[in-house]
């Protein structure tokens, strides 16, 4: 009972303050800002655990803050886009130190290294980033606007689909989705998450229609919604699985512990982790048609 108060408590303030950020720009910058940093210092650690393995985990965390930052700069401003891409060049020059470095390190497998560091940027650093893109928009005059209802939508998405999958799965569940991965997930629980999030998704398209979703004009047509719902539930469900295969390659039960009763930042940012760029891919291409 008492872990139950207690993870109930870390939910409510975590959503709270995922929320909340996305009223301001400034915000919603600094929190996953933070929320990146905390998150590659985690999988830095995780991974220095495995013999042959020394991945320099403060300049990693730092590359990848940096890399959040600077996507932060160049969305939000579409004029002078391809000026403003110099802010990457530190970014680079830090990739290439951490690939130099390895010369002189003398580990018995460098090419570890090489791929623990790289895939923390690839799948921590990048998807963060992205937020960026789904948060700041060009209006057709071509100024730049920070619209929160794409990024907070998909995080919406994924808790109404844990939460879905959740009860549907511990009443109705009997077939196992990904046994030999995650045991506990069932076929049951992942439609009745898709059923939720679909509802939910066509109910944020009639109340942007009306502008009643914090004051915002829509920007996607009801079955544009209802797609992105469905992206983020197959993604999101595919991030799940990829962090619990990740833990039981690592022979750990959580990331950490730095959210009680809810483990570490992997463990919570998971479904995340590809639902934001697929949430992405999915938009830019619909945007061709």
């Amino acid at each position: 009972m008492k872990n139950f108060i207690v993870r109930a408590i870390t939910g409510i303030l975590f959503v709270a303050a995922i929320v909340a950020s996305f009223l301001r720009p400034e915000a919603m910058v600094l929190l996953f800002a933070f929320i990146t940093g905390l998150t590659i210092w985690e999988f830095g650690g995780l991974v220095n655990q495995r013999e042959g393995v020394a991945i320099n985990r403060f300049i990693t965390t730092v590359a990848g803050v940096y890399f959040f930052l600077a996507m932060t700069f160049f969305c939000s401003d579409v004029y002078g886009g391809m000026a403003k891409s110099v802010v990457f060049i530190p970014y680079l020059v830090t990739v290439i130190y951490l690939i130099v470095a390895e010369l002189y390190l003398k580990q018995t497998d460098p090419i570890n290294d090489w791929a623990y560091t790289m895939f923390s940027q690839m799948y921590i650093a990048l998807p963060f980033s992205l937020l960026n893109v789904l948060a700041f928009n060009a209006t057709p005059e071509g100024i730049v606007m920070f619209n929160p209802i794409l990024p907070l939508s998909v995080f919406v998405f994924l808790w109404m689909n844990d939460t879905g999958a959740y009860c549907v799965g511990s009443l109705l569940g009997r077939h196992k989705l990904f046994p030999r991965v995650s045991p506990g997930k069932s076929w049951e629980g992942s439609i009745g998450g898709c059923v939720v999030v679909l509802a939910v998704a066509w109910g944020i398209a009639n109340y942007v229609d009306n502008g009643q979703l914090l004051g915002m004009t829509s920007m996607l047509a009801t079955w544009e919604w209802l797609g992105l719902g469905l992206v983020v539930v197959v993604f999101g469900t595919w991030g799940d699985l990829v962090e619990s295969l990740f833990k039981r390659t690592m022979g750990i039960k959580d990331s950490g512990n730095i959210l009680p009763g809810h483990g570490g930042m992997l463990d919570r940012f998971d479904s995340s982790l590809l639902a934001i760029p697929a949430a992405v891919v999915y938009l830019y291409t619909i945007s061709l048609f």
